[in-house]
C-alpha cells in the first residue's frame, strides 16, 4: 500500500505546492485547511506522516503536535515554520515533533523529510506487528489492510492482531530494542531509558545525552540510531575533545584541494559521511567557540560548507549529542554558547550511573565475563563465573567509573587469576575506594565483645534514632552492633534499616550474613 500524508495549512497555495511534491513520490495525500478538519480526516484514515503549520485559524501547531502524540503515539508529525523563527521549530520538537521545514518551502529537503517520517512510521508499525504477532496466542488474522481499518490508531494499523483495545504500553516493549549491541539490566532506571530510547527514536529531534563517564552514553546514541528509519544509514560517533581545534572545521565539514597546506586531496567531512544517517559529538561542550558558531549555523540552515569551497551543500544529518559534563553551567559560564545549548539539547536523556542501578550489576558482571573470557577456556573445561561472595563484593563497590570500570577490573582480574572460578580476593579491589560503611576492618568487628554489644546497643539505637546524620562513635557507625541496634530500632524491617544506615538492601543483607547478626526475639 502507499503512503498517506496528511498536510494541514490554512495557506491554500502551500497545500497545492506540498500536495503536488508528494503526490509526484508516488504518496497519497489528503488536506486539511485548520485543525478540526485534520482532527476529522485523521479519525477516518489511517496516515504514515502528517505536515502542518504552526499557526492556523482554530489553533497553533504545538498544541496539535501534542494532541497528535497522545492519540497516535507513531504518527510522525512535522511543523512548517516560518524562515529563521527556530524557538518555534524547537518548541514543536520538545512536543514531540518529528521534524521541521522552513517556508519558503524548499522542495528538495521537503522530500527527504517526508522519506525518513514514512520510515520511521513503517518501522513503527512493523515493530507492534512483530509484537502483536508475538503476543497473539490464538494465531488469528482477519487479512483486512488498511484502508479497511480507518479507525484504528495509527499507532497498530499495519499489526497483524485485531485487538484495537490493547493498551499502547503492550505495543511496545523496553525488550525489544533492535541493534547489534544491548542495554543490559532490567531495574527501573535502566528499563526507563530503553522505553525512552524506542520514543526517541521515532523522532527526528536532536538529544542531548548526559551521564557520568562510563555509563555508557556512545551506546545509547547508538540504540537510538538503530531503532530509528535511519539504521540502514551510517552512525558516525566522533569525540570532539580528541581533534585538535585547529583541525575541527576541516574533520566535521571536510575540506577540497589545496585550501590548506596539506590538503592535497578533496576530504568528505563527518558531515557527508552520516548524510541520511546520525552524527553523535561525544564531549560536544568541549567543542571551540568559533566552532559552535558554524556548527549552529549548519544545524539552522541543514547545510555545511567545505573549508575552501564556495557552495554549501545540503545535508540530512540527525544530531545526537554528549558530555559528563554540565552543559547549563558551562553556558553559565560562558564557554558554550546558549543559543547552540539551546538547539542541541531539545530533548535531554540521562544515562544512570551504575551506583543508581546496583541490582543490574550482578548481570552486567556475568555478561562481560563470558565475553571477555570467550576463548580462554578448553572446549572440555567448565565456563568462568564468579562466586557469591565475588558477587556481593562488587555489588558494595561504588565504580566511580561506572560500567567502563566494572569491565576494566574484570579484564584486568582474568589476566592475572588462572583460576577459573572468579572469587572475592581475585578482583583486588582498592579498599579504600569501597563505600564507606565498609571501613569496618575484620579485626574490629571480631575484637568487639559479645557483652559490648549487648550494652551499647539500645543507647546507638536511641541516639541513631535521635540524630540519623550523626555519626555518634566513629568506631560504632555501622559496627555488627550498629547494625543490630537500627534493625531492632525499625523491629527488623530490612528495607527500612537499610535505607537509614545508607545501605542497599542487598548490602545490608551481605552485612547481617557477614557478621552472623541473628535475631533475637
Amino acid at each position: 500500500m502507499p503512503a498517506t500524508v496528511l498536510i494541514v495549512d490554512d495557506e491554500p497555495d502551500i497545500r497545492e505546492l506540498v500536495s503536488l511534491t508528494i503526490s509526484r513520490m508516488g504518496l497519497d495525500c489528503h488536506t486539511a485547511a485548520n485543525l478540526q478538519e485534520a482532527a476529522n480526516l485523521l479519525e477516518h484514515y489511517p496516515f504514515d506522516a502528517c505536515l502542518t503549520d504552526m499557526r492556523l485559524p482554530d489553533g497553533n501547531g504545538v498544541d496539535f503536535v501534542r494532541d497528535v502524540k497522545q492519540s497516535y503515539p507513531d504518527l510522525p508529525v512535522a511543523v512548517i515554520t516560518a524562515h529563521g523563527n527556530m524557538e518555534a521549530a524547537v518548541e514543536a520538537m520538545k512536543n514531540g515533533a518529528f521534524d521541521f521545514v522552513s517556508k519558503p518551502v524548499d522542495i528538495e529537503k521537503l522530500r527527504k523529510l517526508v522519506i525518513t517520517a514514512v520510515a520511521s512510521s513503517r518501522k513503527a508499525a512493523a515493530n507492534d506487528a512483530t509484537l502483536s504477532d508475538s503476543n497473539d496466542t490464538d494465531g488469528r488474522d482477519d487479512g483486512r489492510d488498511k484502508a479497511s481499518q480507518p479507525n484504528k490508531p495509527a499507532s497498530s494499523k499495519s499489526a497483524a492482531s485485531d485487538d484495537s483495545t490493547k493498551p499502547q504500553s503492550t505495543q511496545q516493549s523496553p525488550t525489544s530494542l533492535a541493534g547489534t549491541e544491548s542495554i543490559i539490566g532490567h531495574s527501573p532506571a535502566i528499563t526507563h531509558l530503553k522505553e525512552m530510547i524506542l520514543k526517541l527514536a521515532k523522532t527526528n529531534a536532536p538529544v542531548w545525552i548526559s551521564g557520568e563517564s562510563g555509563t555508557g552514553k556512545e551506546l545509547t546514541a547508538r540504540m537510538i540510531h538503530q531503532n530509528s528509519a535511519r539504521a540502514d544509514n551510517a552512525f558516525v560517533p566522533i569525540n570532539c575533545g580528541a581533534i585538535p581545534s585547529e583541525l575541527m572545521e576541516s574533520e566535521l565539514f571536510g575540506h577540497k584541494k589545496g585550501s590548506f597546506t596539506g590538503a592535497v586531496a578533496d576530504h568528505d567531512g563527518l558531515f557527508l559521511q552520516a548524510d541520511g544517517g546520525t552524527l553523535f559529538l561525544d564531549e560536544a561542550a568541549e567543542l571551540p567557540l568559533s566552532m559552535q558558531v558554524k556548527l549552529l549555523r549548519t544545524l539552522q540552515e541543514k547545510t555545511i560548507r567545505p573549508v575552501g569551497s564556495t557552495k554549501e551543500l545540503k545535508i540530512d544529518v540527525r544530531i545526537l549529542s554528549a558530555s559528563h559534563k554540565d552543559l547549563a553551567a558551562e553556558v553559565e559560564a560562558g564557554r558554550f554558547r546558549h543559543d547552540l545549548f539551546y538547539r542541541l539539547n531539545v530533548i535531554s536523556l540521562q544515562c544512570p550511573s551504575l551506583r543508581q542501578r546496583p541490582q543490574d550489576i550482578e548481570e552486567i558482571a556475568n555478561n562481560l565475563l563470558q565475553r571477555l573470557s570467550a576463548g580462554r577456556a578448553d572446549a572440555e573445561s567448565e565456563a568462568y563465573e564468579f562466586t557469591r561472595a565475588a558477587i556481593d563484593l562488587l555489588a558494595t563497590y561504588p565504580f566511580p567509573g561506572n560500567v567502563r570500570e566494572l569491565e576494566n577490573i574484570i579484564e584486568r582480574t582474568l589476566a592475572i587469576t588462572d583460576s577459573q572460578v572468579i572469587d572475592a580476593q581475585h578482583l583486588q579491589l582498592d579498599q579504600t575506594c569501597l563505600a564507606p560503611q565498609l571501613a569496618v576492618t575484620e579485626t574490629a568487628v571480631n575484637s568487639t565483645p559479645l557483652s559490648a554489644v549487648e550494652n551499647d546497643r539500645k543507647t546507638v539505637g536511641e541516639q541513631q534514632l535521635a540524630n540519623p546524620g550523626s555519626t555518634i562513635n566513629n568506631k560504632m557507625v555501622n559496627s555488627p552492633e550498629h547494625i543490630l541496634a537500627v534493625l531492632e530500632a525499625n523491629r527488623w524491617n530490612r528495607k527500612a534499616a537499610a535505607s537509614e544506615l545508607g545501605l542497599t538492601y542487598r548490602q545490608l543483607r551481605y552485612r547481617i550474613t557477614q557478621y552472623g547478626i541473628d535475631r533475637k526475639d
